[in-house]
């Protein structure tokens, strides 16, 4: 079930004025309805990643949403969808709202038009609906030109930023300009690897959509026989990663929004690695290579060329080493920048009431985690009451 919301409960509308609407959807099959509305509007958000594409939305609350937690606000103009987020409700009495993704995304982030971006963003901070004084919004991974970073300024309640993780960014230019950043012997070595890796005969493929699938097995089977000794992100190894990995990769690779490379030598497949792309930055997300490679060419090399070259070609200005610091991301000297974590607090009562309202949650709270995690000592405790 939807709920509209008229202009009145955003800003004020004036005589002539465009007509500004919000929605609040609860549907489980919300993002499913509006993924046609809601690519339109990624194509009009200059900040929108891969991350908020419909098919990646869609994906992750299929494999990873429950029921009834579903959330989705929308701001319209006119009737024309301006602006657009889904959230997830949080588990227990406490609630809240987060965003959708999880550790599974490096980038979170709302849409807004950019031709009426500051309005759509009052719009949308006026209906956020952070009633009580228990209610909160905790987006994390939020870059810091996010679209929803005007919705945090508009935001009449409390508010705190804090950082996140950090991100790396290197130009998008040819591999002998990026050469250029390093120290002379640095490049030297690399210019003798990368001559390696030419004069060794891997093919580089990019995979058609129909392919994608089966390429993307091949990467998560390489990525576990590569980490098996250093440890696998338990996730990655679970079956809804990998059909959400599938499907929402297929979506963007048709979309134009992503390239799966395969890597061959001596007829074997050796690698894959995964390119997810949008205007603003390329990103490497995650790769699979056999631990046999590795004694015979510079695997980073061979990945990050090919992810370059498909960047520079699609004239998008910037590749992006996502999360983390690995060793192996610090040769080509990345420029850093950190995410934020955004929490969002109602307008909520006075200070007073809103401590009154506090200690009656605190002992809801303590009264879930009785019944929930720690029945034995529930049953115990009746008992003695009881004798």
């Amino acid at each position: 079930m939807s709920t509209e919301a008229p202009a009145t409960t955003g800003l004020p509308a004036q005589a002539g004025a465009p007509r500004w609407t919000t929605e609040l959807h609860r549907e489980d099959d919300a993002l499913d309805v509006l993924a046609e509305e809601w690519d339109d509007l990624v194509t009009r958000c200059r900040t929108a990643t891969f991350f908020q594409a419909a098919v990646w939305q869609r994906s992750w609350w299929r494999q990873y949403g429950r029921p009834g937690d579903l959330l989705v606000l929308l701001v319209r103009r006119n009737g024309r969808l301006v602006g657009a987020g889904a959230f997830r409700r949080r588990p227990g009495p406490l609630g809240g709202l987060t965003g959708l993704g999880d550790g599974l995304i490096d980038f979170t982030d709302i849409l807004l038009d950019d031709s009426c971006a500051d309005r759509a963003a009052a719009e949308f901070a006026a209906a956020l609906p952070l009633t009580r004084p228990w209610h909160s919004l905790e987006l994390r991974e939020v870059h810091p030109e996010a679209a929803v970073q005007r919705v945090f300024e508009q935001w009449r309640g409390r508010r705190r930023r804090f950082g996140d993780s950090l991100c790396q960014y290197l130009p998008a230019v040819p591999m002998e300009q990026l050469l250029k950043r390093v120290p002379g012997k640095t490049a030297q070595r690399s210019r003798v690897k990368l001559r390696k890796i030419a004069e060794a005969g891997v093919e580089v493929r990019s995979t058609p959509p129909e392919e994608v699938p089966e390429a993307l097995e091949g990467l998560l089977r390489l990525h576990f026989e590569q980490w098996h000794e250093r440890g696998v992100t338990p996730e990655h190894r679970t079956g809804r990663f990998a059909r959400h990995l599938a499907e929402s990769t297929t979506g963007l690779v048709a979309t134009g929004r992503a390239a799966v490379h395969q890597y061959w030598l001596d007829g074997e497949l050796v690698a894959v690695n995964l390119l997810l792309l949008c205007p603003s930055f390329g990103g490497l997300y995650l790769y699979g290579a056999h631990p046999r490679l590795r004694e015979r060419l510079d695997i980073a090399g061979l990945l990050f060329g090919a992810a370059l070259d498909e960047t520079v070609d699609a004239g998008i200005p910037l590749l992006s080493l996502l999360r983390g610091q690995e060793p192996y991301k610090q040769r080509w000297r990345p420029d850093q920048l950190f995410n934020q974590r955004l929490l969002f607090g109602p307008r909520g009562p006075a200070p007073a009431a809103a401590a009154r309202g506090g200690s009656v949650r605190a002992r809801q709270v303590a009264v879930h985690v009785l019944r929930t995690r720690l029945p034995r000592l529930k049953e115990a405790l009746a008992a003695r009451r009881r004798s």
